[in-house]
Formats: structure tokens, sequence, C-alpha cells
């Protein structure tokens, strides 16, 4: 129940799709609408993903300088996986508010600011848990440093001088440490000290009186004894008495010099009333963030005097009352709601009936079955226990791992990334990218967002030479290098039922499940001989057998269509030239078949007209042995 209940100020996750991360939210306010549902003002937090590279940059640049800070580094011994998972715990506060409904709350979490003395890797070691360091601005699209940074550490503590010892002189000069305002030990006793205090209070009421100004602020004589009772005229008038050697006598004096009666006025009587508007409208909007206030609604007024007037505003009934306004909005809205937990199907989610063997890999056939059974029961060999021990009636995905772990056992898979690439992540990887943004480990994908674009890899899934740099993300006429290790020309060999090289090499756009192949190839491997047989040497005829077959089989002369001696011009007919249609397949050599290029079946072309003659008279010379010549033919063919 208590985990179903969520309070203002809480971190929780909310979904807005199905197959991206979830959302990181703070509440703010739980509002209900007229319709009856509840929807919750929250503050955005962003992951690294969902900013942009430049300023991931700086990110990046802001947190060596915290490393090099820091009293133990211990993210330099950090292994690369858990460097990897630790950027999923960064986010990005905003300042940003939207209202989104309750019922999209999936859970709770737990954000922090990052500490100077707290180690990175406890956040790895507790479930839910994220950092952050940096504000971003979504609509100026700029990173600062947070400016509620919690000064921990020895850079932040006071200097402590030495203790002097027994009967050692203090050599500094206490005038220039410190300055003595008033001595309680004086002469004066309390009684005196207030009727000096009511002496002031009226010299300043009879100075509001003179000046103008104040008159028009203060109307009537009440306001001008309230603001004369304000604590900037009993500070000047204890400095008073205390210059004056608290001499009451010429304390007096010195209130009401030869000019006429001193008056004192703080930042509540310096400020008109649309500066104050302005300043409770500020308030509002940016809370104690004086130098924001300052930037945005008050340029004209120094840092110092937003301050103090933000301290004297908080002892006026002005104050009062807006703060009993919040309290009354306050009951009025939700404190808490209950949601209960999200069981509907996730539209990515894959049932055993989705799984086809065919297709797995290209060429996916009987043999490709057979071979994703066995690579499956292998890896249920391999596995032992623990494939043993998964849940009766799984979806095994034969052939095919998950692309974060590379487990080929899950009780669940979930498709992931474009559908083309038809990738899977099994249960646990799937909860860890919905929660954290990314996948457990590294791969070649890492820091391309969201989910695997493969744009820079090759058609079989191999590395191109540029594929990191953003430089080269798209199309260009630089060359690349293809790579192949031991292990995938060995595949090759193994699994060419499977990889059905011809097939390929006609259809080069195809994808190829090279997990599926790596698989079969590790079973495959201590059964097959360690020499591989060579492969079957390509004989090509020589250039003299291919001239005797042609002077052979020479092509017959074509018959001269007959020809009428006269043609009546006036009964021909303009008619439109019609296409050639060509029922033979288009080749390299132009719409014509194969019969028609090599003279056989058929009327020869006009290119080799000469070639033919000049072969047959070869084969009608007199010296020539004819039949020899066809038996040589024969034995070729």
């Amino acid at each position: 129940m208590a985990a179903n209940m969520y309070r203002v100020g809480d971190y929780v996750y909310f979904e807005n799709s199905s197959s991206n991360p979830l959302l990181i939210r703070r509440i703010e306010e739980l509002n209900k609408t007229a319709n009856g549902n509840v929807e919750a003002k929250v503050v955005c937090f962003y992951r690294r993903r969902d900013i942009s590279s430049t300023l991931i940059a700086l990110a990046d640049k802001h947190a060596r300088e915290m490393e090099e800070e820091m009293e133990n580094p211990e993210i330099l011994d950090l292994p690369e996986k858990q460097k990897h998972q630790l950027r999923h715990r960064e986010l990005f506060l905003s300042r940003q508010l939207e209202s989104l409904p309750a019922t999209h709350i999936r859970g709770k979490c737990c954000v922090t600011l990052l500490n100077e003395t707290e180690a990175l890797k406890s956040y790895l070691d507790r479930e839910d848990a994220f950092f952050y360091s940096l504000v971003y601005d979504p609509q100026q699209k700029t990173l600062l440093a947070d400016k509620g940074e919690i000064r921990v550490g020895t850079k932040y503590q006071a200097d402590i001088t030495d203790l002097l010892a027994e009967g050692e002189e203090d050599d500094r000069d206490l005038s220039k440490l410190e300055e003595k305002v008033w001595d309680p030990s004086s002469s004066l006793i309390e009684k005196e000290i207030d009727q000096f205090l009511v002496v002031a209070r009226s010299v300043g009421t009879f100075a509001r009186a003179l000046d103008c100004s104040s008159s028009v602020r203060q109307p009537s004589l009440h306001m001008s004894a309230a603001a004369a009772s304000r604590d900037i005229t009993l500070f000047h008038a204890m400095d008073t008495l205390h210059k004056n050697g608290y001499d009451m006598t010429r304390a007096i004096a010195a209130l009401v010099p030869q000019g006429g009666p001193v008056l004192c006025r703080d930042e509540m009587e310096e400020w008109s009333a649309s500066e104050a508007n302005l300043f409770e409208e500020a308030l509002e909007k940016y809370g104690k963030d004086f130098a924001d206030i300052q930037q945005d609604f008050l340029p004209w007024k120094s840092l110092t005097s937003i301050i103090e007037y933000y301290y004297m505003w908080k002892t006026t009934d002005r104050y009062v009352q807006q703060k009993r306004l919040k309290a009354a909005e306050a009951e009025s809205k939700l404190k808490q709601v209950y949601i209960p937990n999200y069981n509907k199907p996730n539209p990515n989610q894959l049932s055993s009936n989705s799984v086809k063997l065919g297709g797995l890999v290209n060429g996916g056939g009987a043999a490709t079955v057979a071979a994703a059974a066995a690579a499956a029961a292998a890896a249920a060999a391999v596995g032992g226990a623990a494939a043993a021990a998964s849940a009766p009636g799984q979806p095994v995905v034969l052939g095919r791992a998950c692309e974060s772990c590379y487990t080929t056992t899950s009780y669940q898979w979930y498709s992931w990334g474009p559908p083309n690439m038809q990738c899977r992540l099994c249960a646990s990887c799937w909860t860890y990218w919905k929660k954290y943004g990314g996948l457990k480990m590294p791969t070649r994908l890492d820091g391309e967002r969201p989910g695997p674009n493969r744009n820079n890899l090759s058609t079989h899934n191999l590395t191109v030479r540029h594929s990191g740099s953003p430089k080269f993300a798209v199309k260009t006429r630089q060359a690349f290098y293809l790579h192949t290790s031991q292990l995938t020309r060995a595949a090759r060999r193994v699994c060419q039922d499977l990889l059905r090289s011809r097939v390929l090499g006609r259809h080069p756009y195809n994808p190829v499940n090279t997990a599926a192949i790596k698989a079969e190839c590790v079973v495959r491997l201590p059964d097959t001989p360690k020499k591989l047989q060579p492969l079957k040497p390509l004989v090509r005829k020589p250039l003299e057998s291919v001239v005797r077959y042609l002077e052979a089989h020479p092509c017959p002369p074509k018959p001269e269509p007959q020809r009428s001696s006269t043609i009546s011009t006036s009964s021909l007919t303009p008619i439109k030239s019609s296409p050639i249609l060509n029922n033979g397949s288009p080749t390299i050599l132009g719409k014509r078949n194969y019969e028609q290029h090599n003279g056989l079946e058929g009327t020869k072309p006009k290119a080799l007209t000469a070639q033919w003659d000049i072969m047959s008279k070869r084969v009608c010379e007199p010296g020539r042995n004819v039949a020899a010549l066809q038996d040589q033919v024969h034995e070729l063919d």
C-alpha cells in the first residue's frame, strides 16, 4: 500500500511510450481536474540521451574537473562496464514544469545532488538511484552548474590558528580583525538605554513629518511612528550612543544636529509599491533565487538591497497574508494519491507464437531450424542448472541472443529498436532499458539515441572505420576497410548451409544474423577437423580451346529477304514505330537473350558477322582437318 502511495516531493517514473525509457520527474503538485482525474505538476529531469552531443561533451568536461577536485577519485579505478552503467545514472535538472496524468506513474526512484565526498559506486549498488550536478535549459539549450551545491570538504573548512601557549602574547592587530560596536558593561543602566531609544523614535517620527517623500508614503501619524520604530532607527540610536561614550547629553545632541533631525530609512521605505509588487511576483516564480530575481525583474537594484528587503518583507503583514493564502490553497490540494500497479502487457512483448524458426538467418529452412535447435540445445547444456531452472514454457528464441547480455534463454522477450533490425532484449535487460535508458553492456551501438541506430554499420553488421565519428554519419565517398577475423572465416566454411553465400552474394542488402551464425559455429567447431578441406579449384579453359570451339561451330549465314523489284510508294501508309518486345531476361550486354549473343538458334548479330565470316573461311580451307577439329571440340564439351 505504501509503495503505491505517491506524495508531493516524491521522485517517480512516468511512462509516455511503451518502447522508450521511462521519464524521471519530481512531483510538485497533485491537482484534481473537473472530470475527476488526478494530474501531477512535475519538475523535469533529463537523461544523457535526451541532450545534444555538444552538451554531453560539456558534461564530460565538468565530470573530469570534479574528478580532479575529489579527494578519492574512485571512478578512475572502475572497470569499463561500471563506467558505462554509471553514465545511465546521471541526470540533468531543469526548471521546466509540466502536467502529466497521475495514472502514468510507474514507480518511485531516488534523485540526489552529487556530493564530492560521496562514492559514485554507491549509486550502482542501489536500485533506482540517480544523481545530478548540472542544470539543463531545454529552451536555451544550455548546461550550467547547479547553484545549490553542498559545500562539504576540506576546502570549505575554516583555518583554525594554533593555540597560544601560556604567557604568550598575541601579535595580531585586533583592530583589523574586528570592530567593537557595543559595550554591555557601560555605566548606563537598562532603563536609561530604553529612554534614549524612545527619544530616538520620536526624532525619527518628526523627521518623517518634515520629509516630503515620506509624508506621501506614510500620510498618517501612526504609519510614520511605525516606520520610525523599525530596526534601522534602533541601530542608529545604539551606534550614536556608543560613539559618544554612552553620554546621554552628547548622544541626544547628535540625534538632532545643526541641519535638522537625522532621518534613517531602510529598504522597506526606499522601495516603491510597484517595486514591491515586482518582487512578490519574482519570488513566486523563482523562489529565493535572488540572482535571477535581480536579472529578470529588478536589474536596477543591487543584490544586497534585494536580500535585505526580503528579510524585512518577511516581518510584514503582507508576508503573513500570503502565507495564509498558500496554506489555504495547500489544504484544498491533494496531499497524496494511490496508483495501483500497472499490469497490462507491453506491446513490445513477444509471445512464443511470434517466434518464427525460419528466417532467423539468411536461407532459413529445414536445415536452419535444425541448426538453431542444435544451438539452443548446446546453450542449454552449457547453461546447466541455470537453464534448467528457467520457467516452464518460456519462449526461447532459437539462434537469437539478447542484444545487451547475449543470453539465449529468458522467461520473456521484448522487441527492441527498429523493426527491420529484429533486435530483442531479455526480461532483465528490458527492465534495465526502461529504468536507466541504456543497455547493461557497452556495445557498438553505445551512445546512439534512441535505441539501435545502425546507419554506421555495414550490411553484415560489421563496423566501418569512421562509424564512431558524427562527421561520417552521413553518406561519404571515403573508402573503408572491412576486417574479417579468423573466427568469421571459419564460420563461413563450417556454416555454409546456413549462410548460403551464393544467395547472399546475389542479395547483398539482406541482413545476416551474425549472432546465430557465431553460436552455431561454436557448436560445430569441435566436431570439425582441424584442417578444413580445400575448396575445389576452378578450372578455366584456355583461350585456344574456346577459339577452336567457335571455329567448329560457325554461325549459319543469314538468309537475305526477297524483295520485289517494284514498290509503289503511294501504297505505303505511315505507321507508328512500336517498341520491340523481348521475352528474354535483360543482361549487362543489352536487352537480348543468351542465344542471340552467342549465335545459337537465332540470327547472328551484326557486330559479330565479320568474325563468323573469318572463322567459316578458316574451316573451309583445304588444308584443315575438320573431323579432328570437331573431335577436340567434343572433348571440350
